[in-house]
C-alpha cells in the first residue's frame, strides 16, 4: 500500500558490528510489533538473518527475533523505526543497496498482507 516509503532515504549508518536505517510500515494503520510476520532484510543483496536484527520504537529496543512477546509495543502509522543489522563484515563507505520486505497480520485479511521497498542508501557516518 505505502511500499515506497518502507525504506527511509538518507536514514543508513554504521553502528559497531552493522548498519542502522528507518523504516516504516507499509500500512495506513498502526500495528502491534508482534503482528509482524515477516521482515526480510538485504543489504547489497544479502540477506541479513532475522536473529541479527533488532528493532527500536521510541526508547523501546526489540530483537526482531523476540517480536511476538511484544504486544504493547505499537508501531504507529508514519512512524520510523530504527532497524539495527549486524553483519559480517564492515559496510565501505559510499552507496548501499537495502531491501525490506514485510509480512503483517492484519486481523481482517485472511493472509498475510505484504510490502517490499529496496533503495540505494549511501552510508553516512
Amino acid at each position: 500500500m505505502f511500499d515506497k516509503y518502507i525504506v527511509v532515504e538518507d536514514s543508513l549508518k554504521r553502528v559497531p558490528g552493522g548498519v542502522q536505517f528507518g523504516v516504516r510500515l507499509p500500512y495506513y494503520r498502526g500495528l502491534g510489533l508482534s503482528m509482524v510476520e515477516t521482515m526480510d532484510v538485504t543489504v547489497d543483496g544479502e540477506r541479513v538473518p532475522e536473529e541479527n536484527l533488532t528493532v527500536t520504537l521510541g526508547d523501546r529496543t526489540v530483537p526482531f527475533a523476540r517480536r511476538d512477546d511484544e504486544t504493547d509495543t505499537i508501531w504507529n502509522f508514519g512512524e520510523i523505526a530504527t532497524v539495527t543489522a549486524r553483519l559480517p563484515h564492515e559496510l565501505g563507505p559510499g552507496e548501499h543497496q537495502v531491501g525490506v520486505n514485510f509480512g503483517l497480520r492484519i486481523s481482517y485479511f485472511p493472509v498475510p498482507m505484504v510490502g517490499q521497498d529496496a533503495k540505494t542508501l549511501k552510508l553516512v557516518d
